[in-house]
């Protein structure tokens, strides 16, 4: 029998094994950059990229992979590596596989907390040593080693394969036990398995008071519909340990889902407090405090988000309607053109960028009183939406944008055409809470709150008939009816149960009936395009575990998930 090998054997091999991976460097200073390459090159790393801006970084990852990024926390013009780490991570341009180290002199509070909440694998204060870079990047690569049967499969979207991979590895005797017990909960809650995952989280706490667990665990009662105690759970592990940033976004989900929307806020503004670099989070306190006609910490939340994307390729124009939104709301009309203004400047060229402003300029026209103004404005909007639709572009436009537009047109007297946008949105969004709540905003807005109501009401009657059509025909038997009704559904309305109705039905129909290339790449559309909606959703996970199934039966080669990229920026056209 051979022999294991020990860990301290591998940490020798994987010291050996670092002439072989390829670096990446990120300072603004050629010196320090120079003075990282000298280093690594003393640790026998001899293929070294460089990068002094994030332009270049977004280049590089894009045509290379890399085993190691060395980042220094500050970046060119104010940005910094939190902002780059989040970026990369967004748009999916670092693998799991990849060692991603920042290196920092800043020990303030904030920042400190902020760049572990992104969890890099290792962060390094300055001054340090070859040796001290060397022991990180040993057990840092030692660690991606042991773990690589499970990222290919979680880059994937193949959780059920993790799951066995998992399996595998807590099988042998290995010293990140309580890491692969981690990655198990994690993974069945995602499989929407809450019970096995209940019980893997609660075998950790037995041995050990881990915050990870108890947030596990109240992930794993919150998808049991056991709100008030999942609530309970993730408010103590704050108490305990309030530098555990995720317990505060996941209190504020489980409140809002209680319709406890004033305190949800409260706890994503405690968050902001301790680490107020996390834009995705900035943006929720946004969306709920709009929700809550708080409009000041609305406009203050947006604002820190466009401070912080701007430049970035997560740069967004719904970052830029959002907080004019909020300014409009509070009455600073002068401060929500400026922001129109910078649209137009960042947005150079973008009809969406363009059409954006010029539905600021019409609900800033509408709050002075100017209803000339504001219908000359969204005229012009309304000419460059028709012409992006002629153009097959209109799907660039975000639901938000829609919604703006609608509520510009309901300012200014374009009812049907408001309602036209509004059924659309509705129809695509119908289980997203925050989207419906922005809907009856702007119907109240407009003094037609009612009309409003009754409008997603019947889009609601609408949706289940449509989708019920195509479940009755497979349940009668009919199953190529029924693929036919569910695509012509999904086609008509891509929402994600739509999609995902569509896909699973095509692979039922392939199953029976044989292989069919034509409709099997229709059924891999729509589990792509539901996949980017929402990637870890456990319907769109059963509905990727039945399209591999059902191609390895015969004999097709599955093709990967990260062939589908979500792309943060939108295409300017």
């Amino acid at each position: 029998m051979m022999r294991a090998e020990t860990t301290a054997e591998m940490l020798h091999k994987m010291s050996k094994e670092l002439a072989h991976k390829r670096a990446l460097l990120i300072d603004r200073y050629p010196n320090a950059r120079n003075s990282l390459r000298i280093m690594l090159s003393a640790l026998g790393v001899t293929s070294v990229h460089n990068a002094g801006t994030t332009a270049e970084v977004l280049r590089q990852v894009r045509s290379h992979h890399f085993d190691i990024i060395l980042s220094d926390y500050q970046l060119e013009d104010g940005r910094d590596g939190q902002q780059l780490l989040e970026e990369l991570r967004q748009q999916r341009l670092v693998a799991l596989a990849t060692v991603f180290m920042l290196i920092t002199s800043e020990r303030a509070y904030h920042n400190v907390v902020s760049i572990a909440e992104l969890a890099p694998d290792d962060y390094l204060i300055k001054p340090f040593t070859a040796d001290d870079l060397h022991g990180r990047l040993v057990r840092a690569l030692y660690r991606k080693q042991f773990f690589a049967a499970l990222y290919e499969p979680l880059e994937n979207g193949a959780f059920s394969d993790a799951l066995d991979a998992c399996e595998r590895l807590l099988a042998q005797d290995s010293g990140f036990l309580f890491d692969l017990l981690r990655f198990k909960g994690e993974i069945l809650n995602v499989l929407g398995r809450p019970a096995e995952a209940q019980a893997v989280y609660q075998e950790v706490l037995q041995q050990r008071m881990v915050p990870w667990a108890r947030m596990g665990l109240a992930i794993a009662l919150r998808s049991q519909q056991h709100l008030r105690e999942a609530e309970t759970v993730a408010q103590a592990l704050i108490e305990d340990f309030p530098e555990f940033m995720a317990a505060y976004d996941f209190v504020a989900e489980v409140r809002e889902e209680m319709g406890k929307l004033r305190e949800a806020q409260e706890a994503l503004q405690s968050a902001t407090m301790i680490s107020p670099n996390n834009t995705a989070r900035q943006r929720m306190v946004g969306d709920v405090a709009a929700r809550n006609h708080d409009f000041q910490a609305a406009e203050r939340a947006y604002g820190k988000v466009l401070e912080r994307r701007r430049g970035s390729s997560l740069n967004n124009i719904d970052d830029y309607s959002n907080l004019a939104r909020a300014m409009i709301d509070l009455g600073h009309v002068e401060g929500a053109k400026r922001i129109a203004d910078e649209l137009r400047r960042d947005w150079r060229g973008s009809k969406q960028g363009e059409l954006a402003a010029l539905v600021m300029d019409g609900l800033c026209a509408n709050k002075e009183g100017d209803p000339t103004k504001a219908q000359m404005a969204i005229e012009k909007a309304l000419v460059l939406h028709d012409g992006l639709k002629a153009d097959g572009k209109d799907t660039l436009v975000s639901s938000k944008l829609a919604l703006d537009l609608a509520h510009a047109c309901l300012a200014t007297g374009k009812e049907a055409i408001a309602q036209e946008m509004v059924r659309k949105v509705a129809a695509e969004n119908h289980q997203d809470r925050a989207m419906i709540a922005q809907i009856e905003s702007i119907y109240a807005k407009a003094g037609k709150e009612e009309a409003g109501k009754a409008l997603l009401a019947q889009v609601g009657r609408e949706i289940v008939e449509l989708n019920n059509r195509g479940v009755l025909a497979a349940r009668g038997g009919d199953l190529d009816g029924s693929v036919k009704l569910l695509m012509e559904a999904a086609e008509r309305v891509p929402n994600l149960q739509f999609l995902i109705n569509a896909s699973k039905a095509i692979f039922t129909l392939l199953e029976i009936k044989g292989w069919n290339p034509a409709l099997a790449k229709r059924g891999l559309g729509y589990l792509r395009t539901a996949q980017e909606k929402d990637l870890r959703n456990p319907k769109v996970i059963s509905a990727r575990e039945m399209y591999e199934r059902v191609s390895r039966k015969y004999g097709i080669a599955v093709v990967p998930l990260t062939a589908t990229r979500k792309q943060a920026e939108q295409p300017r056209t």
